[in-house]
């Protein structure tokens, strides 16, 4: 019977009757509408935020929440760019913006050594002000040794890969990337809006120019409530999964 329920709930999303921000009805409204228990009403309710089609707020009921960025993992797409294609407004955070040591992660990437001088940024990625991700990116040492790095600002307002384009001439034409889940930090769950100890999936790639000379390395988290990759029979993820930043 729960099921049935949150299939009707299901179609009442789909066709609009209910759209992103409205509540559904609560657990008594569904018990006396339909004659059922409350485990059962309960049941078709946790189906739907399991989905990720709803979230549970106390005092406000379930929400219905506007719908997953789906993305195939093997296109590469600007997020600006994506998320525009979904007719989603993208915007960014700037969080941090300035030069840090390289880890032993970042300096395997770029080729150079442990502790040297790196460009690097934290953004909040958003969609129609929404917070979908958080953007760890380094910028490779080779492209900004005559140029200055962009500003938070520049990242606030714009791509980074565009900013590499126009100011370092630096085109993206390939990529490797590994993906996995984790769990959020404290801190940035408070950035994604994500309960502590929620499931992320989380994207390490290194971004390269024709050459294969690196330009940048990222490491990105999404919400996996409100981002999910997808496969088509017979790709093979290696690279290419995530929209770039």
């Amino acid at each position: 019977m729960w099921f049935q329920i949150a299939e009707r709930l299901r179609e009442a999303i789909a066709d609009g009757t209910f759209g992103a921000g409205d509540a559904l009805p609560s657990e008594s409204q569904l018990n006396d509408t339909f004659g059922i228990s409350r485990a059962t009403s309960r049941a078709a309710l946790d189906s739907l935020e399991q989905d990720g089609l709803i979230v549970r707020k106390s005092g406000k009921g379930s929400i219905v929440l506007s719908p997953r960025v789906e993305q195939p993992a093997i296109e590469m797409f600007g997020f600006s760019d994506d998320m525009r294609r979904r007719g989603l407004r993208p915007s960014y955070e700037t969080l941090f913006a300035g030069r840090v040591r390289a880890s032993s992660e970042i300096a395997e990437a770029f080729g150079i050594r442990v502790n040297s001088s790196v460009y690097h940024s934290r953004r909040l990625l958003k969609a129609d002000d929404y917070p979908i991700g958080v953007a760890l990116s380094w910028i490779s040492p080779d492209l900004l040794k005559n140029v200055s790095p962009p500003t938070a600002e520049e990242l606030s307002n714009s791509s980074l890969y565009s900013w590499l384009e126009e100011n370092c001439g630096a085109q993206v034409t390939g990529a490797r990337e590994s993906i996995e889940a984790a769990i959020v930090s404290d801190d940035m769950a408070g950035e994604l809006q994500v309960p502590t100890g929620s499931a992320i999936l989380v994207v390490r790639r290194r971004s390269d120019a024709a050459n294969g000379s690196p330009v940048e390395y990222a490491v990105l988290h999404f919400r996996s409530d409100r981002y999910r990759l997808h496969l088509e029979s017979g790709s093979v993820v290696q690279g290419n999964a995530i929209p770039k930043s």
